[in-house]
């Protein structure tokens, strides 16, 4: 994919599949000035070829010929009562089919194949050896698209095939694609509804509907002709894919049959299917992009058009626990949102408050990076023996405009998606950076500052690419501990302990937080390259009894066995700081040595060298 300074710019361009753009489509492409996917690469050899005869001898042939010129996938049967069972069972691609048979004749098959809307389109080609032409005119009547002559000739053979076969993916391609925007259509979209909601309700979690209407249309056409409408349409449809597309493998899905896909689902409406939801606001970030993304200015024709869009969302169970329910109820939200002036709307109050919460919050974190409403704060880790500084830990606080102040975690459970959580990521990154360069050009005392990376909104990938972006601005590993938690959030291990290595390797300090929580266990510690553990402050809480101490020595003992640097947080009293002198432990840290305080104070009480 390539792409202008604007991400939807007209100079973006899409490339899926083997085949080239042909005929009409460029012709299209050349109005516009817009490049779509090109249509899905077709390989003929990977085709499913069935082969019904009544002959063993003419089937071996027959395979043989076409194994030569590459095809590999056959399904054969001699008994052509059975065939038709068969392809039900499992449909080929093709059907070589002899007419001459005991039994089930090739006609009498034909026929059952008109009848059957499963069967109806697969592609026949037959074999005979006889030359009546009323047989031939019956068999083309029923459906049949070639006919070869018995003996076959193998050239010939493979030749008639792979066009029939060409055809066919042809066929289905304009049968299931919109011809204007070449988005999957109004019946691919029907299909995808059915198998979204039976998967859904198999495995027990929601999917979503997402149906986009283009305001003014009509009155567009009126005013300027259908063309510039196409156009309109087609400039629509590559700014929503580009949308749908950036939200696959998020939080809408780790896996490609969760993938949200867009449809053009009427004259000027799409539609997006959400086949995996666990909570309505894990769509908000993919409904504040396709806002986004209509809400714009495009120019036809010498004439500068502002276009916006209505959006309609109905979830699976609770608006609907049918296909067809939920298909009406998202485009009844749709045109109530287009009636109301609002740009989206929820068919179900309770899931529209709590989604307009997130969408709102999403839209204020926005705005709050943009205003410089963020800062950082900074809290010292001790060295329990010394009382030296060793460490600290760096948290945000927002100070939004009417004076409210949010910190710490509370600010990325906000966030909502993602999107906002990376974001929230990279500019505590940035901000460390910075602020790490000033210290050290100030002269002060230099210690690992920690910034939080949490599983549960954050993956794997996901981390690696802010932390790659971090570096490659500047920030120095030598004075970042990147501080991991909630890694029962994820299922794959090895791709944590991969990170972990791979972070060290880099140079960064790396701590597992909460420890000794369900969020970070004993187990966790096997595979994972670390240098430090922060037990979780529930174990501050504990009494100083001598189960407890027990405890807390046993969890340093191991520790140390395997050289990790052991953090105590939490530590609220000189009593709890006495207690871990007692039993030696390494570090702590906690609002017993302070709260978390601005860089400038944190700076002068605890970086600055005596003179």
């Amino acid at each position: 994919m390539t792409a202008s300074s604007d991400p939807f710019g007209p100079g973006i361009t899409f490339l899926r599949g083997r085949q080239k753009l042909t005929g009409t489509a460029m012709e299209k492409l050349s109005i516009t000035g817009d490049s779509f996917p090109a249509k899905s690469g077709f390989e003929a050899v990977d085709s499913v070829i069935m082969i019904v005869d009544d002959e063993l001898l003419n089937i071996e042939m027959t395979q043989a010929f076409l194994q030569e010129a590459g095809y590999s996938r056959f399904i054969s049967t001699n008994e052509s009562e059975h065939a038709v069972e068969l392809m039900r069972r499992d449909p080929p691609h093709v059907l070589l089919l002899d007419l001459s048979m005991p039994k089930v004749g090739g006609i009498q098959i034909l026929a059952a194949l008109r009848e059957d809307e499963q069967l109806r389109h697969i592609p026949v080609i037959v074999l005979t050896s006889s030359a009546d032409g009323p047989t031939k005119l019956q068999a083309l009547g029923l459906g049949a698209m070639d006919f070869l002559a018995k003996p076959v000739d193998p050239s010939e053979l493979a030749l008639r095939l792979r066009n029939t076969l060409a055809a066919s993916a042809h066929r289905d391609y304009l049968i299931n694609h919109d011809a204007l925007t070449e988005l999957p259509n109004r019946p691919s979209y029907v299909r995808e509804v059915e198998r979204a909601v039976k998967t859904a309700a198999l495995r027990h979690h929601g999917c979503a509907l997402l149906h986009i209407g283009v305001d003014r249309l009509s009155q567009l056409q009126d005013a300027m002709g259908r063309v510039a409408g196409d156009i309109l349409l087609q400039r629509m449809a590559k700014r929503l894919r580009y949308c749908v597309e950036g939200a696959q493998g998020g939080e809408l899905g780790q896996l490609e049959e969760q993938y949200p896909r867009l449809y053009r689902f009427d004259s000027d409406e799409f539609a997006v299917v959400v086949p995996f939801l666990d909570e309505i606001e894990s769509a908000a970030g993919l409904i504040t992009s396709l806002m986004e993304a209509t809400a714009t200015r495009v120019k036809i024709g010498g004439n500068q058009i502002f276009v916006t869009a209505s959006l309609g969302v109905a979830v699976y169970p609770l608006d609907g626990d049918t296909p067809a329910e939920l298909t009406k109820n998202a485009s009844l939200a749709m045109r109530h949102a287009r009636l109301t002036g609002n740009t989206y709307e929820f068919f179900t109050r309770d899931l529209k408050e709590r989604a307009v919460r997130a969408l709102l919050i999403g839209a204020d974190i926005r705005r709050a990076l943009v205003r410089n409403e963020l800062s950082m704060l900074y809290q010292p880790k001790i060295d329990i023996g010394t009382g030296f500084l060793m460490g600290a830990e760096a948290s945000l606080r927002w100070t939004q405009t009417d004076g409210t102040v949010i910190e710490g975690n509370q600010i990325f459970r906000m966030a909502s998606t993602s999107d906002m959580a990376i974001a929230l990521t990279e500019w505590m990154l940035a901000e460390a950076t910075r602020q790490t360069a000033h210290w050290q050009s100030a002269g002060l005392s230099m210690v690992p500052l920690g910034i939080k990376l949490s599983l549960r909104v954050l993956t794997v990938p996901q981390i690696m690419e802010v932390v790659s972006v971090a570096v490659i601005r500047g920030a120095k590993a030598k004075f970042l501990c990147l501080e991991l938690s909630s890694l029962s959030a994820l299922d794959d291990a090895e791709a944590v302990s991969r990170m972990t290595l791979k972070l060290r390797e880099w140079g960064f300090r790396v701590a597992l937080d909460n420890f000794g929580t369900a969020d970070a266990t004993l187990s966790d510690l096997s595979g994972l390259s670390l240098d430090e553990i922060k037990l979780d402050a529930c174990f501050m809480k504990m009494d100083a009894g001598p189960q407890n101490a027990a405890v807390l020595r046993a969890t340093l003992a191991l520790a140390r066995e395997l050289l990790i640097n052991c953090v105590v947080t939490g530590v609220q009293t000189a009593g709890q700081l006495s207690f871990l002198k007692e039993i030696k432990a390494d570090q702590c840290q906690g609002r017993l040595f302070n709260n978390p305080m601005p860089a400038a104070e944190f700076a002068l009480k605890w970086l600055a060298r005596p003179e």
